[in-house]
């Protein structure tokens, strides 16, 4: 096989690989705690982010490794910690939530962002089907996409 084509076919494998750890670490790994703090704009909530953050990155870098070494994939060891690097920076940095929100504003989704959400004042039921959420999955999903190529391509 061409390198191009073993590149494409590790992507094809990485991808969703990544996809899945992410909705797993997200939800299953990630605790109460980690959810409720990590947004706060103190020491608390950055350390609450940091800590999701190594769990999150531990779940991808088992699950990427392991189709790495069931597949012998061609990754090389630089593909693998930059896939894993930019999975991990940008996670922490949407998970601020500020930082998102500013992102969602900025691009004129700031109404979608709030949607769903509590109204101050009123005595709303909160939920995960929110405009922060599916911008925060997409936002995520976009960065794991960017990670899945450098894994891929990356000598």
């Amino acid at each position: 096989m061409s390198p191009e084509v073993l590149r494409a076919v590790t992507f094809a494998v990485t991808l969703p690989v990544l996809l899945v750890a992410h909705t797993v670490a997200d939800h299953w790994v990630q605790t109460s705690h980690q959810s409720a703090a990590k947004g706060g704009r103190s020491w608390a909530g950055r350390w609450a982010c940091v800590r999701h953050v190594a769990s999150y990155t531990l779940v991808t870098a088992v699950a990427v490794a392991s189709v790495w070494w069931l597949f012998s994939l061609p990754i090389s060891p630089a593909g693998f910690v930059a896939g894993q690097v930019l999975s991990a920076v940008t996670h922490y940095w949407a998970d601020r939530r500020f930082t998102l929100a500013r992102l969602a504003k900025a691009a004129g989704k700031g109404e979608f962002y709030r949607f769903g959400a509590p109204r101050e004042g009123r005595d709303d039921n909160p939920g995960i089907g929110t405009g922060a959420y599916a911008l925060d999955q997409s936002f995520h999903w976009l960065m794991l996409t960017g990670a899945g190529l450098l894994t891929a391509v990356v000598a």
